[in-house]
């Protein structure tokens, strides 16, 4: 009864913590660490241990999981450099400079101090993602920020074990392996082989989870609920086993994890990795954030237990601020000059100086810190103290660093990409698939000319409303004509469900008919509404084409310098004849001023069917991007 009740007494807190800082712009984990904190010294709330074990095995997989679905694996590959370094050369860089400076101030052996720096150097996955994610850092920034975050656990656990074994300490449930040693055996290449096998294992037991998963996946096509029950099972069939061969579980689950996403829509169908996506957001919000509560939740024991040590709290809490100084200190020192090495001229070293800074200053510690933390044996000398070090770096990083990031890129200019261009990267993908798809059903005999036509509209439809998000409107603030059918929509699908409700009332047709009409009815609205709250604001910057996408064509390269618009009111036919248009291209052969094929008469793509000029391009405010007719290219 009490486990349930604090159970419910977390989720309820973590939901109302989130629903009252959004509004306000407050970081939510930063919020919930607070209110920890001061809960953790209220008499009437019971006292709430976390233990090592319930980190390691119960958060740490579906959390690892989790993260790694939403990562790219050709992001990852394309940055493999950058996170390795991360990952690897910066923990142990960290591990040993704060091990000098712990040596230096407490009492311990060395091989003690550096298993604290193993403790202290690996950022969060979960607070390096939320982080990232609230304040838009670029993309780049962002895949190396969470691939370093869930790849550096696996080299940090694999130090600590090695450096307890070391102390003579027996390092029970760290990393792979039980970590049984004596100082006179860990040697260099002791420590060469731990890291090799916690590798090579995990990644090879994250593939060997991945394939297993994906061949019982090959028998659950139309089973949904199965399929999303087996990813939730998914992190625990890597992580566990890995563990008890002494290999590297965090590198299993994010293996694991990584290969799956990527192989998602040959493995899976639509219905069930959109039912793995929706449960899977409920699980990680539950999770992310009821860690950060937690670790407020245990400030007062540790403080407690501090008091009865050998050391004062004064003089712990000085030692956790110069290890909590050492580490904001370390990362821009190794992630500065490893940064600068790839520059190749000036304009792309100032560029890279900035990204550096910024990503230097998104290192934020989380739950994996103070789980190893808590995993140091009880006859660990000073170990107390060790641990409330490890909180003070915890709640350091979080409180310095996830409040004052956002100031920091803002004030280098270091921004996520416009949203304008993603609208713009969109527009022209879904055209490129939809013209794919559309080639297909034309080329087909037996297709009846009525279904294709109807095919036809509802595609040109879907593939305008992409192109609708990007400009402004010509004439006044009217609505483009997809968001015209959305409120429109909208509007008649909740009259819909109305009548729906009161044939319900009446009880004369079965519940089950009744449930089908109705999701067909909430699956429309929700694509609607999903549509809808996507528009973004028009920012003073151009909008570029994207590098990604941004093919060249022989006509985009003779096109260079287009010709100066021919009218300045808009689209003559269009003024010509009464009708309104959306957004406003023009004729980059000839100046030709025509509108888009959102509006109704579509005069810039009559104009290129009529004059063959093949470019043309966007006079809307702020854009700065071409498109070839003949190749269906962006330029």
């Amino acid at each position: 009864m009490e486990l349930a009740a604090l159970v419910v007494a977390i989720v309820l807190v973590v939901i109302l913590v989130r629903r009252g800082t959004v509004p306000l712009g407050v970081p939510t984990p930063i919020a919930l660490l607070v209110v920890g904190a001061v809960l953790s010294f209220v008499p009437a709330v019971p006292e709430v241990r976390l233990s090592s074990e319930l980190v390691l095995y119960g958060l740490l997989p579906p959390l690892l999981y989790a993260a790694a679905l939403s990562t790219s694996l050709l992001d990852v590959r394309t940055h493999r450099a950058a996170i390795l370094s991360l990952s690897v050369g910066l923990v142990l860089f960290t591990a040993l400079g704060v091990g000098v400076v712990a040596w230096l101030l407490l009492p311990i052996p060395f091989t003690l101090a550096f298993a604290l720096g193993a403790i202290v150097a690996p950022p969060d996955a979960v607070a390096a993602t939320a982080v990232a994610r609230r304040i838009g850092l670029p993309r780049g920034i962002r895949t190396i920020l969470e691939g370093e975050s869930l790849l550096n656990d696996a080299t940090a656990l694999v130090s600590l074990r090695t450096a307890l074994a070391a102390a003579g300490l027996a390092a029970h449930g760290v990393g792979a392996g039980e970590g049984e040693g004596s100082a006179a055996e860990v040697t260099l290449g002791s420590v060469s082989v731990d890291l090799l096998v916690a590798s090579v294992g995990g990644v090879a037991i994250g593939v060997v989870a991945y394939l297993v998963i994906g061949t019982i996946r090959r028998y659950l096509i139309t089973e949904v609920p199965a399929d999303t029950a087996l990813s939730f099972v998914a992190p625990y069939l890597s992580y566990v086993p890995a563990e008890q061969v002494g290999a590297s579980g965090v590198l299993a689950v994010v293996t694991t994890g990584l290969l799956l996403a990527h192989r998602a829509p040959e493995l899976q169908t639509a219905p069930s990795r959109l039912s793995e996506r929706i449960n899977w957001s409920s699980v990680t919000f539950v999770l992310e954030n009821a860690v950060f509560l937690l670790i407020g939740l245990q400030i007062a024991s540790l403080v407690d237990n501090v008091g009865q040590g050998e050391l004062s709290l004064s003089r712990t809490l000085l030692v956790g601020l110069a290890v909590l100084v050492t580490c904001l200190v370390l990362r821009p020192v190794w992630m500065v000059p490893f940064t600068l090495m790839g520059a190749r001229h000036s304009r792309d070293r100032g560029e890279r100086v900035r990204s550096a800074l910024v990503g230097s200053w998104a290192g934020m510690r989380g739950v994996v810190t103070l789980a190893a933390a808590l995993t140091l044996p009880e006859e660990t000398p000073l170990r107390a103290e060790l641990v409330v070090i490890a909180l003070v770096v915890t709640v350091g990083t979080l409180l310095l660093q996830g409040t004052t990031l956002p100031m920091l890129a803002r004030a280098l200019d270091v921004r996520g990409p416009d949203p304008r261009e993603d609208a713009l990267q969109e527009a022209t993908v879904l055209g490129a698939t939809t013209g794919a798809g559309l080639r297909l059903i034309e080329s087909d005999p037996d297709a009846d000319a009525a279904v294709v036509r109807a095919i036809q509209e509802q595609a040109s439809a879907r593939v305008n409303r992409s192109w609708e998000r990007l400009g402004t409107l010509g004439q006044g603030d009217d609505e483009t004509p997809s968001e015209s059918h959305v409120r429109l929509r909208t509007a008649m699908i909740r009259e819909e469900r109305a009548e729906l409700l009161r044939i319900r009332d009446l009880g004369a047709v079965d519940h089950a008919v009744l449930n089908t009409v109705l999701g067909q009815l909430d699956a429309e609205e929700t694509a609607l509404v999903w549509s809808a709250t996507r528009s973004e604001k028009v920012r003073g910057s151009p909008l570029r084409p994207p590098e990604r996408i941004a093919g060249a064509c022989e006509h985009l390269a003779a096109a260079e310098i287009p010709r100066p618009p021919t009218s300045a009111d808009g689209c003559a036919t269009c003024l010509e004849i009464g009708m309104r248009w959306v957004h406003l291209r023009a004729c980059a052969a000839c100046g030709h001023v025509g509108c888009c094929d959102s509006s109704q008469g579509k005069h810039a793509s009559a104009h290129f069917r009529e004059a063959g000029h093949p470019v043309m391009r966007s006079i809307e405010p702020g854009e700065a991007w071409r498109w070839c007719f003949v190749d269906e290219v962006l330029g």
